[in-house]
C-alpha cells in the first residue's frame, strides 16, 4: 500500500511538471496550429491529472475507514428472479447488469438447510440484497453455491432428495393451496412452475425477461440432448 501510495504521488508531481511546461511552452508558441496542438495536450494532462489526484483521495480514504465505501453504497432489495429445477439442484437467476465486472468477492451468498441470502456489494453504487426464508424442502447448504455469469447470479440450491419441487418457498405452496383448493389428478406437474414463470415474465423488465429466455432455451437444450443419447 505504502509502494503504491509512493508511486501515485510520483505520477501527479511529474503530471504537474508536465502541466507547467506546457503552459510555459504555449506562452512562447506563436503559430495557431502549435497552439492548439499544446492545448489539447494540455487538456489531456488536465484530465490525467484530476483523476489520480480523484484516487488518491479515495485510496486515502479506503484506508482510513475500509468500510467506508460499503457505508457509501445504499441497500435496494433484489424481488424480482426466476427459477428453475434438475434433479440435483434448484435454480435461481438474479438478473444484475455488470455484476460479472465488479470483483467475485463483492458478491455473498449463504445457504442453511431451509433458505439462502445473497449480498452483492458496491454495483453501480448500491448494494443489492435477497433473502428467502422456508424453502419448500431442505438443502444441502455445503454443496449450494453461486455462479456468476454476464449480468447474472445464478444461485444453485442442492437439494437433499431428486424429489419435484412445484415451487420455491413453503409460504408460495400454502398461499397456491388457498387459491386453489381442488387438485386436478389429471394436471400437469410442470404447469405449477410455468404459471410461476409466465406471472415472473409478464411482470419483469426487459432484463428479466432476457433472463428467463435464456433459461428455458437452455433447460430445452439440455432435455433435448438428453433424448438423443437414449435413442442411441
Amino acid at each position: 500500500n505504502s509502494y503504491c501510495a509512493s508511486k501515485q504521488v510520483n505520477t501527479i508531481k511529474q503530471l504537474e511538471a508536465d502541466l507547467l511546461e506546457l503552459g510555459s511552452l504555449l506562452e512562447k508558441a506563436e503559430r495557431k496550429r502549435v497552439q492548439d496542438l499544446l492545448k489539447q495536450e494540455q487538456k489531456k494532462v488536465e484530465k490525467e491529472l484530476a483523476a489520480k489526484r480523484q484516487q488518491k483521495e479515495q485510496q486515502a480514504r479506503k484506508e482510513a475507514d475500509p468500510s467506508a465505501a460499503t457505508k457509501a453504497a445504499y441497500t435496494v432489495k433484489i424481488t424480482s428472479y426466476a427459477w428453475d429445477q434438475s434433479d440435483k439442484f434448484v435454480k435461481i437467476y438474479l438478473a444484475l447488469k455488470d455484476v460479472h465486472k465488479i470483483s467475485a468477492d463483492n458478491v455473498e451468498v449463504k445457504f442453511t438447510e431451509r433458505s439462502f441470502s445473497v449480498l452483492v456489494k458496491d454495483l453501480d453504487g448500491k448494494n443489492h440484497e435477497m433473502t428467502v426464508l422456508n424453502l419448500l424442502y431442505p438443502i444441502n447448504e455445503q454443496d449450494s453455491y453461486k455462479k456468476i455469469k454476464t449480468d447474472m447470479v445464478l444461485v444453485m440450491c442442492k437439494k437433499q432428495s431428486t424429489k419435484k419441487w412445484d415451487c420455491l418457498t413453503a409460504v408460495e405452496k400454502q398461499s397456491k393451496e388457498k387459491e386453489k383448493p381442488s387438485f386436478d389428478e389429471n394436471a400437469d406437474p410442470g404447469e405449477g412452475l410455468m404459471n410461476v414463470l409466465k406471472k415472473i415474465y409478464a411482470e419483469g423488465d426487459d432484463e428479466m425477461k432476457r433472463t428467463i429466455n435464456k433459461a428455458w432455451t437452455e433447460s430445452q437444450e439440455k432435455k433435448l440432448r438428453g433424448e438423443e443419447m437414449m435413442d442411441y
